[in-house]
């Protein structure tokens, strides 16, 4: 596939790991700046008041929405999400939120114009389909649980849905990304219910709940441990059980999963693709990568898949700008 030229908000895709979402013509050197700018913000940044630093506490049993129930081949909750739902789940994932019932409410009535943004920006780049399973995980997942800075200990709820999608600093060096990438990688993914799938930078965790409402089991590891051990809490109080997050370098995959996956996605960028995750990577599977240099230009998402007989072929899909891949891949030069 040729790469679009079309340098507009359409042309760019945004990981759930660190993805800094914006249109491929800006990001020149003053753009990259900026980038990182918003992924390093100052402290006392957080717009809502501070709230209490994250417990050690497990989460407690029995809060949060009960066990999910399959609905058109997608998990749903089986109990509404309310505010206090929502104020019991912060509590049970240690991230109190200083959130208000009239701020939430206000959250709620965002969501609907969301989801339709995503339906027509799905439609744009997939020839006027837009997979009702991805457009089902989004109304599934509350996207304002994951909107957290756990730097500063602080939950951003308030600016989940936003009419302009954006990635959000989430501290340090994550971000939650474009709910609009978010849905692209989902149906480029193309989940069905008897999957496996990896996903290499956690970050907030909203891109493998997404994946979950649709698959068997999806893995998540997270190199960056303050937010790999605080976000690995979040998944249990949804009552997502098939979310299995991991602190580790994605460079090496999941080795311990032996069945291996169906889809492998990094939001990330990488130098090349990691040998490794082709080995896991089960017959008839895909691998999604963006493959590039940090914080420059150029960088593209590619297409892996792997036929019956355990040959790689490759594609070129479409323009992105991912903050880097970090650990092994910074240290080992390409393989020859």
């Amino acid at each position: 596939m040729t790469i679009s030229t079309t340098m507009d908000r359409r042309a760019l895709l945004a990981g759930a790991a660190g993805l800094a979402a914006l249109p491929l013509a800006a990001c020149d050197d003053k753009a990259m700046k900026d980038v990182q700018a918003r992924l390093n913000p100052t402290q006392g940044s957080a717009e809502t008041a501070p709230a209490p630093a994250p417990t050690a506490a497990a989460p407690a049993p029995g809060t949060g929405p009960a066990p999910s129930a399959v609905v058109n081949g997608v998990k749903a909750a089986a109990s509404p999400w309310t505010f206090a739902t929502f104020q019991a789940a912060m509590e049970a994932s240690g991230r109190p939120s200083a959130i208000t019932e009239a701020q939430w409410a206000e959250i709620q009535t965002r969501k609907p114009a969301a989801i339709a943004r995503i339906k027509t920006y799905l439609e744009g780049r997939f020839n006027g389909v837009a997979d009702p399973n991805v457009l089902a995980a989004f109304e599934a997942v509350p996207r304002e649980y994951f909107h957290y800075a756990y730097a500063q200990a602080a939950s951003t709820a308030y600016q989940a849905y936003e009419a302009d999608p954006k990635p959000w600093a989430i501290g340090h060096g994550s971000v939650l990304s474009d709910y609009l990438g978010q849905a692209y990688m989902t149906q480029l993914a193309a989940p069905k219910p008897t999957d496996v799938t990896l996903e290499i930078g956690t970050g907030s965790g909203f891109q493998s709940s997404l994946l979950s409402r649709v698959v068997r089991d999806a893995y998540t590891i997270e190199i960056i441990e303050p937010i790999g051990r605080a976000v690995d809490r979040i998944f249990a109080p949804l009552g997502y059980s098939n979310v299995h997050g991991k602190v580790g370098d994605g460079y090496f995959g999941w080795p311990e999963v032996t069945e291996g996956f169906d889809t492998i996605m990094l939001t990330c960028v990488a130098q090349y693709a990691p040998p490794e995750l082709f080995r896991q990577l089960k017959p008839g599977g895909k691998l999604i990568i963006p493959i590039g240099q940090p914080f420059r230009r150029g960088q593209v998402l590619y297409v892996y898949t792997k036929d019956a007989e355990g040959r790689v072929h490759s594609r070129r899909d479409v323009g992105v700008f991912f903050i880097p891949m970090t650990g092994a891949m910074q240290a080992r030069p390409k393989p020859g």
